[in-house]
């Protein structure tokens, strides 16, 4: 499997959405509403071919990157975006528009 760092992250801001380049040609999304400079992270998606196989994980951090260089902050709305961020706080806390968690 491929690490976030080996993984394209095309952010298309006129549908606001950030898509990531996995295997095969295969893509991962991350959709969001903004207001000022604060993303509410609010759908993700890894096609279901890839589901089980950790590429989520790989999909969030690959994400999470590049929110940080582009100086967002997120305030986590899907699901799974909550879990992830929940698991790996430490590493991503400081991206956070408010931290409650």
């Amino acid at each position: 499997m491929t690490t976030a760092s080996d993984n394209t992250v095309i952010h298309a801001k006129e549908s606001q959405t950030y898509y990531v380049d996995l295997i095969d040609g295969y893509q991962a999304k991350v959709s969001y509403q903004i207001s000022g400079n604060v993303l509410t992270l609010d759908h993700s998606s890894v096609p279901d071919a890839l589901r089980g196989k950790g590429y989520a994980s790989v999909m969030m951090e690959a994400v999470l990157r590049k929110i940080e260089q582009e100086g967002y902050t997120v305030i986590p709305q899907c699901s799974y975006v909550v879990h992830y961020m929940n698991k790996h706080s430490k590493k991503w806390q400081h991206l956070l528009a408010n931290s409650e968690l």
